[in-house]
């Protein structure tokens, strides 16, 4: 295990920012590392974040509806942010010579439900569902960190795309 100041991450990151930029020059293939146990980890921390985000985009997606509300908004804001972390994870996936698992096409399916479900119980089910996964993700996203030895730049998308989940469950508490 490694050791993992969550204060920290959360000080240097700015949740406010929906979707960070990324350079031209931020894209590196990243076959560097050799040790192949050290490999399959990351490669089984990106997959699990990259299905985890993208159950989370549908989650949102199938909850927004046409009413000009605020709801609609942060549900928006939610999916985009979801969105961008879904990109992260599959970029870094690409980086390294690999692709999402197969089991990706699952979680949209996963995501459809929980909002359906949501859905049904107005804004009380889209906040405990944003509570509900979110809370879910911040555990993940903190076992991953602390069990998986990664490179410094993938390291630094994964404490981001953390923060930003602190984030969400601030947003769905209120």
């Amino acid at each position: 295990m490694h050791e993992y100041d969550e204060k920290n991450a959360r000080e240097n990151n700015d949740i406010s920012v929906i979707r960070p930029a990324v350079k031209d020059a931020d894209i590196k293939m990243r076959h560097s590392i050799t040790d192949k146990k050290r490999l399959k980890a990351i490669k089984e921390g990106l997959q699990t974040l990259h299905n985890l985000e993208t159950m989370a985009v549908n989650a949102y997606k199938y909850q927004i509806t046409s009413a000009d509300t605020e709801l609609n908004r942060e549900l928006i804001a939610a999916m985009l942010n979801e969105m961008t972390h879904v990109q992260d994870f599959q970029v870094k996936l690409y980086e390294y010579g690999w692709k999402p698992s197969i089991f990706s096409y699952f979680f949209p399916i996963v995501g459809f439900v929980f909002a359906t479900i949501a859905k049904m119980f107005g804004e009380k089910g889209a906040k405990w569902l944003g509570v509900f996964v979110e809370t879910k993700a911040v555990d993940h996203y903190r076992h991953l960190l602390a069990t998986i030895d990664w490179d410094d730049d993938t390291k630094k998308v994964i404490e981001k795309d953390w923060c930003d989940e602190f984030g969400h469950i601030e947003r769905w508490s209120s």
